[in-house]
């Protein structure tokens, strides 16, 4: 019997202080820049003041990216441009530096920190920090088999909590959530297919190297299979992960809710990070309230997804590479809404205005001359 609840969350989960938005829109109108003139760098400031609890907000100095990595093994019907399995060296060159997400993260001096959970590699050709949470080597193909058995899936979600609390006591203030894997878009397909009651040609897209159209049907027909399969277990979240989810997309969504319950802001990257987060929408509906959707990647799943947890991307960049790349593209315009919030100076108070009675005392003093005046004086004696 399992001891982890997904209902909990329903109840740790709180909303960002509506107060303090309040407050930080207030002192916005009070800006020598009018409110509106930032466009969306006036709501991103006063979301993160909210998230922060903070007026004026603080600036945004600890930023981590937190990549969870994993094979798929619906890879293997030739649904990406990737061969299956192939997810360990994405690891390996984003860990050396050559993959877009680790140039940007030099170049903005952001740590990235990869977490393996079912990659199909040995687990000693990585390093120990890397794999300490991986529970499964590459998860099973969803079409024909459950991607994870019960226990795995519990073990999954767990570890992604555990490292949302190590990046909360770390003192890290925002995160950058992305994915690195090989099939994961087919997945996160399925996902948001299941929860929004579409068919599998609504959400199928391209992924990250644009598949031609035979894998594009390849990978329909994936989704459609797995769909059949999801279907009877929605009603159960942590279920549905282990049957078309896999261990990364487990780990994510259990990520994303710890991160909510100890209200760490998140940046979502692409098509799935928005599938997990869609899942744990449908555990925590107060949970998208701390996180913030990077950018459009084109893919079709992820514009449902955001459109059905009212999230606006701040970028359409058609970047689909994922890694985390679109969201450390976002990362500095929330650091530029935090530094205008909080630094641009208020105006200063007008001069006070003459108060109206004093006009009116004075419009009611008797008159020192004229014959009014002169002929309510009192008699001198004679």
């Amino acid at each position: 019997m399992s001891s982890l609840n997904l209902d909990d969350f329903t109840d740790l989960i709180e909303r960002p202080d509506g107060g303090v938005r309040r407050d930080a829109e207030a002192r916005r109108e009070r800006q020598i820049v009018p409110p509106g003139a930032l466009g969306r760098l006036d709501d991103l400031g006063e979301w993160l003041a909210a998230a922060q609890s903070a007026v004026p907000v603080r600036p945004v100095e600890r930023p981590r990216v937190v990549l969870f990595a994993g094979d798929h093994g619906i890879a293997e019907l030739g649904v990406s441009s990737r061969a299956a399995g192939s997810a360990a060296g994405l690891v390996r060159e984003v860990l050396e530096g050559g993959r877009p997400v680790a140039v940007l993260a030099r170049r903005l001096g952001v740590p990235v920190r990869v977490v393996d959970m079912a990659l199909d590699c040995d687990p000693g050709s990585l390093p120990e920090d890397v794999v300490r949470h991986r529970v499964r080597r590459g998860s099973g193909r969803i079409d024909v088999e459950d991607a994870l058995t019960s226990e795995e899936a519990e073990a999954a979600f767990r570890a992604g909590m555990a490292v949302a609390d190590e990046e909360a006591d770390s003192g890290t203030d925002l995160v950058v959530l992305g994915d690195v894997s090989v099939g994961g878009t087919t997945a996160a397909g399925v996902l948001v297919a299941a929860l929004c009651g579409t068919d599998a040609s609504v959400v199928t897209g391209r992924g990250g190297l644009a598949i031609d159209d035979l894998a594009w049907m390849r990978k329909c027909a994936a989704i459609r299979d797995a769909l059949r399969r999801a279907r009877p277990v929605l009603g159960d979240q942590l279920q549905l992960l282990a049957t078309v989810g896999g261990a990364d997309l487990t780990a994510m969504t259990g990520f994303l809710l710890q991160a909510a319950v100890r209200k760490l802001p998140v940046v979502l990257d692409g098509v799935v990070t928005a599938a997990c987060a869609l899942v744990g929408q449908r555990v925590a509906f107060r949970a998208p309230d701390w996180w913030l959707a990077a950018h459009d990647s084109g893919e079709p799943a992820q514009a449902k997804a955001l459109d059905r947890m009212a999230l606006e991307p701040l970028l359409t960049h058609g970047v689909t590479v994922g890694e985390g790349t679109g969201g450390l593209l976002a990362l500095p315009l929330v650091q530029a809404a935090a530094a205008l919030a909080a630094e641009l100076p208020e105006r200063a108070e007008e001069s006070e205005e003459p108060d109206a009675s004093d006009g009116l005392a004075k419009a009611e003093e008797p008159e020192t001359s004229g014959g009014l005046a002169k002929a309510e004086e009192p008699a001198k004696p004679e």
